[in-house]
């Protein structure tokens, strides 16, 4: 079964309080969305391989560790979560950034693919899915099943909010998935919306209603 990780560290706590009052505008929004995809990542990164490598520093030879072996991707499902792109890019700028677009149909309610756009290696590197919002967990579900089906196999998803239905989703559908949350909710509304939640995350990032 994948690994959950919700975080507790106090800086992802304070900023996800602040995300959550109606009254934060746009700007501020953003931008403390970013700094907390960029926290989350940092934990999302920690079993990343070292290898040993000899260098000289000014004063002799010595060895130390450095990244080892595969590649990352960043993979945002459009639009929202474009707002964790740039975040998580501070931390691993080397990088490539594909893109995953769905709609929910409204009459069957499914995820509809109508824009994917991914590295030409994305199956060698490791791919890290983000979205601010894992509600009902359909369009992660079906963003990660695109990537599989492209070859992708060392997968992370990393979110902001999660609501409990959205994790068991995950979880049954790709249980080799570890899922990274700065905040787990209590539950989802008759609309969908994760309780406390924030809202419509693509709406507060990019000011349109």
């Amino acid at each position: 079964m994948s690994k959950v990780v919700v975080m507790d560290h106090p800086l992802i706590q304070h900023k996800i309080g602040l995300i959550r009052r109606k009254e934060t505008g746009t700007k501020d929004f953003r931008q403390a969305i970013g700094e907390i995809a960029m926290l989350i990542s940092f934990e999302a990164t920690r079993n990343l391989q070292l290898a040993d490598v000899e260098i000289e520093t000014p004063i002799c030879k010595a060895t130390v560790k450095e990244l080892k072996g595969r590649k990352m991707a960043i993979v945002p499902i459009l639009r929202a979560g474009l707002g964790m792109v740039d975040g998580v890019l501070q931390l691993i700028p080397a990088a490539k950034v594909g893109h995953i677009g769905l709609y929910r149909d409204p009459e069957t309610l499914k995820p509809v693919e109508y824009y994917c756009k991914l590295p030409a290696d994305c199956a060698e590197r490791e791919v890290f899915v983000v979205d601010p919002m894992l509600a009902t967990g359909g369009s992660s579900v079906a963003a990660i099943r695109m990537l599989k089906e492209k070859g992708c196999r060392k997968i992370h998803f990393l979110c902001i909010i999660a609501a409990p239905e959205g994790v068991k989703a995950m979880q049954e559908a790709h249980p080799d998935v570890d899922i990274y949350i700065g905040a787990l909710d209590d539950h989802l509304n008759e609309h969908g919306y994760i309780v406390p939640g924030l809202g419509d995350a693509g709406d507060r990032i990019f000011g349109t209603k």
